[in-house]
């Protein structure tokens, strides 16, 4: 009786071989979503019991995606170094120790402090699943399996604030931090079960200076970023210090990394020219994507005076659009092998959310915010991973970690910056439209009799006020205030969407190959733009035509076979 044969992928796995190593690695990603969106609704009612004001707000975020830009490039060196296998279950064990302690804080201070160390195991995990489905999947196929974590994103993002909201609303704000810690026993077991990687043999070096000034440099702009105008002025003795210092570091870092044998960040993958502009293009989806995620829930509950729970609710347009961009975008690329036209449309959808997210009021209907939640979702959605996806294609295949983090340090430097320029720019403006409505809300308080002082202490406290507990006349103010500040602050994202579509529109369009990172080290591919190059099939091909991919372009090379004889990864024998 004949028996079925297993269909194997490109990589030599059964599918069901590929989907269990992946489910650890989904259950990881889905552990660090989890983590950070069950408190992204609850945050205004966090810091306003820890008596912290807008720029405690913004540094609650902040830290985190500081921290976790700073760390992303030397756990992607890390796993060229050592065993991927277990450094994605340090930063997991990292990561949730973090969150929990959390839980734990009294005064705006702790927690920044452990949303911290919570974002130095966040960016081993952002790194890292990306260089292990590279170890795994290859470009061509990845597009498929991109849609498993642009699910899971989405159940993550979607789950998380509407659990968190419900758990605010009825055990308090301190069980969200608690609530990842089973989900992650379970990713760590998961990981130890079902994902299997090779012992990295190589003589380990840690780029300690590198870590240092990088630190510095980011720590030093962030810091001046967020304070500048509030706490200092913009031009003054401080402002040239702080500037300074971080120019000087970010020089002192770049000879650095000219000089030692391992460098953080291989300055020479800017010569790749598909890596510089991915990197040009991440940085806005970073500030749309992390902007986004901070800013309208603040505009939901601050301006429109939801609850927490309502605030999940509201933002699912946003998610939804991610979602079904992500996976049908990921099917389409895995199938026709083309990206270049979805990561256009992507940015374009982009600019057109954040644009009219700029015009956003109190009042507005709600109908019409879904509707932009929704455009900028789908653009997020088309190019975040898809942008990764391009750089592991075409760099060397002994740098895929490097380069994977080099992309996601810079979407996250790019989500930091833009989210402490966006919380100094709706600072500003909150301070400057209640001084412009100081009267309207005098005579408000005045109607209010007795209860009246206690309203006007709270809102001169300096802490964010609990918005939907306002008497109406009021909260009508305050509401109309936060959303022409929050509108205000999408403005600073839409000239980086634009630079993001202008990079993109000027990407090589080099082929996906059909090789996992293994294969190319194998069959001696480092660096598959050189192969294209070799071939005379440079930058775009017609999208008309059928792409060949890397296996069948190593294989003509001088008529040598890429794959060694008898290698089981050898695709002309199955």
């Amino acid at each position: 009786m004949a028996t079925s044969t297993p269909v194997l992928t490109e990589s030599g796995m059964t599918r069901r071989q590929v989907l269990e190593a992946l489910s650890g690695l989904l259950l990881g990603m889905f552990v660090s979503m989890l983590a950070s969106t069950v408190v992204s609704t609850s945050l205004p009612v966090i810091v306003h019991d820890l008596g912290g004001d807008q720029a405690a707000f913004t540094w609650v975020v902040t830290a985190t995606l500081l921290t976790t830009a700073i760390s992303t490039p030397i756990w992607g060196k890390l796993a060229d170094l050592f065993n991927r296998k277990l450094l994605i279950q340090i930063a997991l064990g990292i990561f949730v120790l973090a969150t929990a302690a959390a839980g734990f804080a009294q005064d705006p201070g702790t927690l920044i402090a452990f949303r911290a160390v919570q974002g130095l195991g966040a960016g081993g995990l952002a790194a890292l699943s990306q260089i292990l489905m590279a170890d795994i999947i290859s470009p061509r196929e990845r597009g498929r399996y991109m849609g498993l974590f642009g699910a899971v994103m989405a159940l993550a993002t979607v789950g998380g604030p509407l659990l968190g909201g419900v758990v605010t609303d009825s055990l308090g704000w301190r069980w969200n931090f608690y609530i990842a810690i089973p989900f992650a026993i379970v990713a760590l077991i998961l990981l130890q079960m079902t994902l299997h990687t090779k012992q990295q043999k190589r003589t380990v070096r840690i780029d300690y200076l590198g870590i240092v000034f990088l630190s510095a440099a980011v720590s030093l702009l962030l810091i001046w970023v967020t304070n500048a105008g509030k706490d200092f002025d913009w031009w003054s003795l401080t402002t040239v210090l702080m500037v300074g210092g971080a120019i000087l570091a970010t020089v002192l870092f770049i000879v650095v990394e000219l000089r030692t044998r391992e460098p953080l960040i291989p300055l020479r993958m800017f010569r790749n020219r598909t890596f510089t502009l991915a990197v040009l293009a991440s940085i806005a989806t970073g500030i749309a994507m992390f902007g986004a995620s901070v800013f309208l829930s603040q505009y939901m509950q601050m301006a429109r005076g939801a609850t927490p729970t309502e605030a999940g609710l509201m933002t699912i347009p946003l998610i939804g659009g991610l979602l079904v961009a992500s996976i049908v975008v990921g099917q389409l690329i895995s199938r026709f092998g083309k990206w270049k036209g979805y990561l256009v449309v992507g940015s374009i959808l982009l600019i057109a959310g954040l644009g009219l997210l700029t015009t956003l009021h109190y009042d507005t209907n709600f109908v019409l915010v879904s509707l932009y939640m929704f455009l900028m979702g789908a653009g997020i959605g088309m190019t975040m991973q898809n942008l990764v996806l391009i750089v592991q294609n075409t760099a060397r295949a002994d740098e895929i970690g490097v380069a994977s983090s080099g992309v996601t340090f810079f979407r996250s430097l790019g989500g930091t910056v833009g989210v402490s320029v966006m919380g100094a720019t709706l600072a500003a403006s909150v301070t400057d439209l209640f001084a412009s409505n100081k009267e309207a809300l005098t005579q408000a308080i005045a109607g209010l009799g007795a209860d009246g002082a206690a309203v006007a202490e709270q809102l001169q406290s300096g802490t964010l006020p609990a918005v939907h507990a306002l008497p109406e006349t009021v909260r009508l103010i305050v509401e109309d205030i936060y959303a022409q500040g929050i509108a205000h602050s999408f403005l600073i994202a839409v000239p980086f969407a634009v630079v993001s579509l202008i990079a993109i529109a000027f990407l090589p369009n080099v082929p996906l190959t059909r090789m996992t990172t293994q294969e190319r080290l194998q069959a001696g591919d480092l660096d598959l733009a050189t192969i294209v190059s070799e071939e005379g099939m440079t930058d775009a091909l017609p999208n008309d035509t059928d792409e060949p991919d890397a296996a069948q372009l190593t294989r003509t090379r001088g008529g040598r076979s890429a794959e060694p004889s008898g290698s089981n990864l050898s695709r002309d024998g199955r």
